[in-house]
Formats: C-alpha cells, structure tokens, sequence
C-alpha cells in the first residue's frame, strides 16, 4: 500500500491549518485540492505547502466545482503520482483524526474495500442537519436493499485508489455535496465491500459550511430520485445478491 491523505479545501483558511496540522502527525503524503477557493485561502494553502514541501502537495482548480469535484481530481492525481489508497479527510475539522489508524488498519487487512467513518455525534450537531442526514440514510438503505451503509455522508474515508476511480469513470456522480453517498451507493451496486468505523465528529460554533440548504437540499433530492430508478432496473441482481449473501446487517 501507498497511502496519501486527500483533503479537499474550499475557503477553509481559518480550519485548515489545525486541520492539516492534525494529519501530517501520522507521517502520510498529503494532498491539498483547493477547489477554486478565494486569494486569501489561496495564500495560505501555498504558505502551508511551502512550509511543508516535504510531506504536502498542492493541486490547484481554478474554478470551484464542488467537493466531489474536487474529491476526483485529487483521485485521478493520485494515482498518476502511484498512490494506491487515500484518505478523505474534510477540511473543516469535524472528524475525530485520532480514529485515522483504525480506518488505515482496515484498509491493511482488506486493501480492495472502501473503508467509511460513521458519525458518533456530541451535543453540538444541529439538529435539522441530524434529521435531514437520517433521511438520506433511509433513501440509501433502500436505494441499495441494504443496510450496509452505516452513514453515507461521511467525509472521512479510505479509498482503494484505483478501484474507485475505474469505478468513477464509468458511472455518473454528482460534484457538490451529492457526491459521498452517491460513490457510496455505486459502490455497492457493484458489489465492493464497505467496512464501517466509528468515528467522533463536533461541529464547531464558528465552522464554516458551504452547504447550501436550497441548492444542495434539492441536488440530493434529485440525485436519490435517480438512484432509486437505478436501483429498480438492478433490482433483480441486487436481490439475487442479498439472497446469495443472507445478509442485511451493517457492514463492518
């Protein structure tokens, strides 16, 4: 296994030194895909990679895309540098860094899975953002007749590199904040096994959050609407799996 860390970065300049500061203790490569942000995150992205040359890389998209956008680029130019497994890692500070090994000891012992955090709230999670999160959960379970997506929306994962972008380039995914469940749900149509990890997330008062409630709210709407037509023309194969499988428990 090669393993670089893949943080996506849209106007995080205020998050993503402490951010970065947290990965770059596990020793990985990292790489930064600043999505189009604006000049003064832009300067702290090339100050922090200056600062770093050793250990962090810098990928630059001129306009902004989105956080799948993003999340691809930085895939397709891992590859290209031979990496075989990335770690997502949102920049805004939220996850639990610390579980990182857990995530990396799965990958080791199962280097052809995709290894998913699943959220472990404290009292700082809003509340609308819960129930509308648990909504798209319900949508996925049955847009994959499964319930071994433990959380879809995670942005702390491990890919296999060069599974999933063979897999991007076949399918269509969305480049804003559709995308997580989306890789997600193909993911699992296809077969690939999902391994879930516990993972803590705080959402911190003054975090920035580029989810855009009407914008994004109906981008997810319509990209389950377009799953759930996926999922009944795979209908007979995805149930011909379950019934070879026995199995609808989370996957872990």
């Amino acid at each position: 296994m090669r393993t670089a860390i893949l943080i996506p970065v849209y106007n995080h300049e205020e998050a993503i030194g402490l951010t970065l500061q947290a990965v770059m203790a596990f020793g990985y490569p990292i790489l930064l895909v600043d999505d189009g942000s604006h000049q003064g995150c832009q300067r702290v992205l090339e100050s922090l990679q200056h600062a770093h040359a050793e250990q962090v890389m810098l990928l630059r998209r001129t306009h902004n895309g989105g956080k799948g956008a993003a999340v691809k680029s930085g895939l397709l130019e891992l590859e290209r540098l031979g990496f075989t497994h990335a770690v997502q890692v949102d920049a805004d500070g939220q996850h639990d860094i610390e579980r990182l090994p857990q995530l990396l000891a799965a990958a080791v012992d199962h280097p052809g899975a995709l290894v998913s955090g699943y959220p472990e709230y404290d009292d700082s999670v809003p509340k609308g953002r819960y129930l509308a999160r648990y909504l798209t959960h319900v949508w996925v379970w049955i847009n994959t007749l499964s319930l071994q997506i433990r959380d879809s929306m995670c942005g702390f994962r491990v890919y296999p590199v060069p599974q999933v972008n063979q897999m991007l380039a076949n399918v269509k995914t969305g480049d804003r904040m559709e995308f997580d469940p989306e890789l997600l749900v193909h993911w699992c149509w296809q077969g690939g096994r999902l391994i879930n990890i516990p993972v803590r997330v705080h959402y911190p008062l003054d975090g920035v959050s580029h989810f855009r409630v009407l914008h994004d709210n109906l981008l997810i709407s319509r990209m389950h609407a377009s799953l759930f037509f996926g999922m009944l023309w795979r209908l007979p194969r995805l149930l011909q799996r379950r019934l070879r499988s026995g199995k609808g428990a989370p996957g872990g």
